[in-house]
């Protein structure tokens, strides 16, 4: 699949909100967000009135641009959400959550997104003893995450570990941080999603 390359700090300025796409650098006061809370491009503050079929788009946009969606793959997901039981913003935030390289981010196993995605795209990260090279892959209660035996893959990840030692980790996971192992240890619920998302809105423009 396709990746962004550009300037991601852009991305979080447009969206008006930290998205955490670049690590432990979104905690600092280097963030762009902090400095220039402002959209990107030559006439962004003086842009008309953000309509309400605009607030829902930018909506959506945020939360493909947090867990690294493209269209395709949004829309894979919300199909998937509508088929469940539930509420379907809820049932679709869930998914997301549960994709792989959120959850070798969320404990910690990696510096940002797009690490986390590295890591398990190169199999690095075995599911119940058994290799994954797709970071959508979608853990399950009971499932155990752990990392390659190999010194460089290992040594990395450690130093992950030691640098968001300070992140707290979410409920439905935890994490063995001598023997580099998550266990899942419950579905994700609304709740546990860190990110300040309207998910109605969403669920209002793509019902359409």
């Amino acid at each position: 699949m396709g990746r962004y390359v550009e300037n991601k700090c852009k991305l979080c300025r447009r969206e008006g909100m930290k998205l955490f796409l670049k690590g432990q650098r979104c905690f600092t006061d280097k963030c762009a967000v902090s400095r220039r809370d402002y959209p990107p491009g030559v006439h962004a503050q003086k842009r008309a009135k953000v309509t309400d079929y605009g607030v829902r788009v930018r909506e959506k946009q945020k939360l493909k641009r947090i867990y690294g969606v493209w269209e395709r793959q949004f829309k894979l997901y919300f199909q998937e959400a509508e088929r469940m039981k539930g509420n379907t913003g809820e049932n679709l935030m869930v998914l997301l959550e549960r994709r792989l390289d959120n959850v070798a981010l969320a404990a910690g196993f990696a510096l940002s997104r797009n690490h986390a995605r590295q890591l398990v795209n190169h199999g690095h990260f075995a599911v119940n003893g058994r290799f994954v090279d797709v970071a959508s892959f979608s853990v399950r209660p009971g499932d155990v995450i752990s990392v390659r035996q190999k010194e460089g893959v290992r040594k990395q990840v450690a130093e992950a570990v030691e640098i968001n030692k300070s992140q707290p980790v979410p409920a439905w996971v935890e994490v063995n941080r001598d023997n580099l192992t998550v266990r899942i240890a419950a579905m994700p619920k609304r709740e546990d999603v860190p990110h300040p998302i309207q998910e109605q809105l969403i669920i209002e423009l793509c019902s359409k």
